[in-house]
């Protein structure tokens, strides 16, 4: 997905499979990612579209924080109000280590989306 300025340029904005559609929205993961990034504690995020019953998808964020730094949902949610409209705030976190990555360190979105939307039962019965 791009754009062309008054000037002529064009400006790459994302991939479309990656873009969310959300209550007819559109919504850009790499613009939400870049104000995510700039919270001092991320090392490393995603954000993804998952199913949502009232508006049909909706972006759930993934986050690696720094070695020894830790964070919460409402942390980070407080640091992105005002940065973004409303509709792009991601709707939920999760909080990883790692992400899974390609040879040449792309984050795979599509392995991301699998694990959250249909994630593996927990070892021992245990919940997410």
């Amino acid at each position: 997905m791009a754009y062309k300025d008054d000037e002529g340029y064009y400006y790459i904005v994302d991939r479309k499979k990656d873009m969310i559609i959300s209550g007819g929205e559109k919504i850009y993961p790499a613009e939400v990612e870049k104000i995510i990034y700039q919270y001092p504690k991320v090392a490393k995020v995603a954000v993804i579209g998952v199913p949502d019953n009232r508006w049909g998808e909706v972006g759930h964020g993934v986050i690696c924080p720094k070695k020894g730094e830790s964070m919460t949902e409402k942390e980070i949610l407080d640091f992105l109000e005002g940065k973004l409209a409303r509709f792009k705030i991601p709707k939920s976190f999760s909080f990883m280590e790692e992400l899974p990555q390609s040879p040449s360190a792309k984050i795979l979105k599509r392995i991301l989306k699998e694990s959250i939307v249909s994630p593996e039962p927990a070892a021992g019965g245990g919940s997410r």
